[in-house]
């Protein structure tokens, strides 16, 4: 076993801080679309959930900067290796105890699962709440510029209250995934000091 930085001050802030803003887009979401929640106030959860879109979006442009330059991008690409593997450690193997099918490495952070839930978190998810979400606020210029009938605002809002859905799924699926480390908390734990304990060899080999 060797301790090593796995996470950069850059990559933990970038999680924390997405997470921190999704949940709290979810809750001003719900709220605005009148699902039970009442935290904020109509107004202000609409309000809130404006900025923190913007903010967002700022950090979204520099995460897909700081990935790029640092070759970080390459921790997504999906593979099918290990993927059976690690399907039955999910589903059964790890209730039994079985050891981990695969390690951790520097250069391969992410398990083949997680590199497909964050694959479709990336490029589905994200980009759906992001255009639906445009559309919805700039929707009274398009209906007046482009002359869209008042029923593609109900489609955009479904898709938008859908593609939030999604992301409480993921979120659910990600706080659960957490936990299976060697601890309950030592994911966690990585992502608060970005140190690791790894072993010698590698996770798996890349494509």
């Amino acid at each position: 076993m060797r301790r090593v930085v796995l996470y950069e001050g850059f990559e933990r802030f970038w999680h924390w801080a997405q997470a921190l803003l999704i949940i709290t887009m979810m809750l001003t979401g719900f709220e605005v679309r009148g699902l039970g929640l009442h935290l904020f106030g109509f107004q202000r959860a609409v309000a809130l959930h404006n900025i923190l879109a913007v903010t967002l979006l700022v950090l979204i442009v520099f995460a897909i900067f700081w990935h790029v330059t640092t070759g970080e991008w390459r921790q997504y690409i999906p593979t099918r290796k290990f993927l059976r593997e690690m399907i039955a450690f999910y589903v059964t193997g790890i209730f039994k105890g079985a050891p981990h099918p695969v390690r951790k490495h520097r250069m391969a952070k992410l398990n083949p699962l997680q590199r497909l839930a964050y694959f479709g978190f990336k490029v589905l998810i994200i980009p759906v709440q992001v255009t639906s979400g445009a559309l919805y606020y700039y929707y009274p210029n398009l209906q007046h510029t482009l002359g869209w009938p008042p029923a593609s605002l109900w489609i955009i809002a479904v898709v938008h209250v859908l593609g939030a859905f999604g992301l409480v799924a993921f979120l659910i699926g990600h706080v659960y995934l957490t936990t299976t480390g060697h601890t309950p908390l030592t994911n966690i734990k990585a992502m608060l000091t970005g140190w690791e304990e790894l072993e010698d060899d590698a996770y798996f080999d890349e494509d």
